[in-house]
């Protein structure tokens, strides 16, 4: 059953009365607008400000006052860790709102907002919280002649530019640690999916979080996200999404003032499933997690399977037969599983990619289909088998409910094929032999790499990638602090 407070977002969303402000202190936006649509069946549910450069200028200029003024990076860390707490509650009570604000704005099935993305939102800033008075400084070795301090300070202005496909968990992720330290953090979230962040914004306002300290500033990326890019007064830059629009951060920062960039960008990551593999029966699950989470919208997604090719036949029946109990559907339903995608763009690009793979030979073995639900932007989870490395299913990022199947015959031949993209996120691999699961799980070049499940770790643990999926810092872990502070040398002659 789905609560009271669940049941009125979705009331509101179908009244089209759900809307987001720009929330910069100072700052009256236009009343130039963005319609927000229900991606389930492109009903209005309000508007978002359309922000543009005199929005992101006022944000910074706000931001560094706070900043410079000390009224959120000056307060002891402690004092700091009980506001962010008691956001941290109000997120808790609150809880069900959140979930069912990404539910409408994303299409993601109430369920898994309900039960994952909200309650790891909420975790991830009380843990950043609660680490933040636990970081010290070094004393160097010198001669007695000296005495060497080397001390972390916050950077200053943060901006942090969020992805469509976990509006909740990835503020989350880039706010945490970057606000728990002391800076000033201006969000930009997708366009698309802005609720969430705007409400998380206003209850850290409500818990004691200075207005300048954290401001979110919606709108149109070419209009918001690229004038925070190219702001010579923004210290640090952290994005999550495509690795094309990582590329025009680090030009934004080579043309203005050399800002620290962090990208975390895509990925084509491999499940790689060996022949020793005691019971496929055991990992389908997990196999079919990493695939078709989130609709496939997910940069982690394992969505080619290198499969041995004595269990392929065995795995693929496994895996059509489980799918049976995918309910695919309206996402404000408690049993769906697969919702629609997030907007009409990203429905034809993955409509696409399913044709191409049918043009380029590959074989058609589950799903394939859109069918007439909602608006029309469902894709059904998609199973190819005979995919080759040339095919474009093989190298490129869906971004969607497909998954590519490809053979092996050897445990060279199948590190070499797991390694055959540009990108380099995250990884699986099954196997029953330990030797051999250090000896892979060494051999692929990935940030994440599990071993007989589908994972990305936990808080406690860095999350980032190699090549093409991004560099400069890593979310997650004590890690994530590390992007979001300087370090300074305090030389002292005795």
């Amino acid at each position: 059953m789905l609560s009271d407070s669940v049941k009125a977002v979705f009331e509101g969303a179908s009244a089209g009365e759900l809307s987001a402000s720009a929330m910069v202190p100072g700052y009256r936006p236009s009343e130039a607008s963005l319609e927000n649509r229900n991606p389930w069946d492109n009903s209005l549910i309000g508007s978002v400000y359309r922000g543009n450069e005199a929005t992101v200028n006022a944000a910074v200029s706000a931001a560094r006052a706070c900043f410079e003024g000390g009224e959120w990076s000056a307060l002891e860390p402690g004092e700091r860790k009980a506001v962010l707490l008691r956001w941290c509650d109000l997120m808790e009570q609150h809880a069900d709102e959140l979930a069912a604000l990404d539910c409408v704005d994303a299409g993601k099935p109430i369920t898994e907002c309900l039960n994952t993305d909200i309650p790891e939102t909420i975790n991830t800033c009380r843990w950043y919280a609660e680490a933040s008075d636990k970081l010290f400084g070094k004393i160097a070795p010198t001669g007695p002649e000296a005495l060497a301090l080397i001390t972390k300070e916050a950077a200053g202005v943060v901006g942090a530019v969020l992805p469509w496909n976990f509006p909740a968990q990835m503020f989350a992720w880039k706010v945490g640690p970057a606000l728990a330290v002391g800076n000033s953090v201006i969000v930009k979230p997708a366009e698309q999916t802005s609720l969430s962040a705007c409400r998380m914004v206003a209850l850290a306002h409500e818990a004691g979080v200075p207005a300048a300290a954290l401001t979110v500033v919606t709108g149109l990326g070419e209009e918001t996200g690229m004038p925070l890019g190219l702001h010579p007064d923004v210290d640090v830059l952290s994005f999550t999404g495509s690795t094309e629009v990582g590329r025009l951060f680090l030009q934004y920062a080579a043309k203005s003032n050399l800002k620290r960039v962090v990208l975390e960008c895509g990925g084509k990551s491999p499940q790689v499933i060996f022949d020793d593999v005691y019971s496929l029966e055991e990992i389908v699950d997990d196999v079919l997690s990493a695939a078709f989470w989130n609709m496939g919208e997910n940069c982690s997604c394992g969505s080619r399977l290198l499969v041995h090719t004595s269990r392929k036949d065995e795995l693929l029946g496994l895996l059509k037969a489980k799918l049976a109990d995918w309910k695919v559907g309206n996402p404000m339903e408690p049993e769906t599983m697969i919702g629609p995608m997030v907007e009409k763009v990203h429905f034809d690009k993955v409509a696409g990619h399913i044709a191409t793979a049918k043009s380029e030979g590959a074989q058609l073995v589950h799903g394939g289909g859109t069918p007439d639900l909602g608006a029309g932007m469902v894709v059904e989870p998609t199973i190819f088998d005979g995919v080759q490395p040339t095919m474009t299913l093989f190298r490129e990022e869906v971004f969607g409910p497909v998954l590519a199947v490809t053979t092996f015959d050897t445990e060279e031949e199948a590190i070499k094929l797991a390694n055959d993209t540009h990108y380099g996120l995250a990884a699986s691999l099954y196997t029953a032999d330990i030797r051999r699961a250090t000896r892979v799980a060494r051999a692929i070049r990935a940030g994440t790499v599990s071993v007989n499940c589908f994972s990305e770790g936990s808080i406690a643990t860095p999350f980032g990638g190699y090549k093409l999926s991004g560099f400069g810092g890593q979310d997650n872990g004590l890690e994530a602090f590390e992007q979001y502070l300087e370090t300074k040398t305090t030389w002292f002659a005795q």
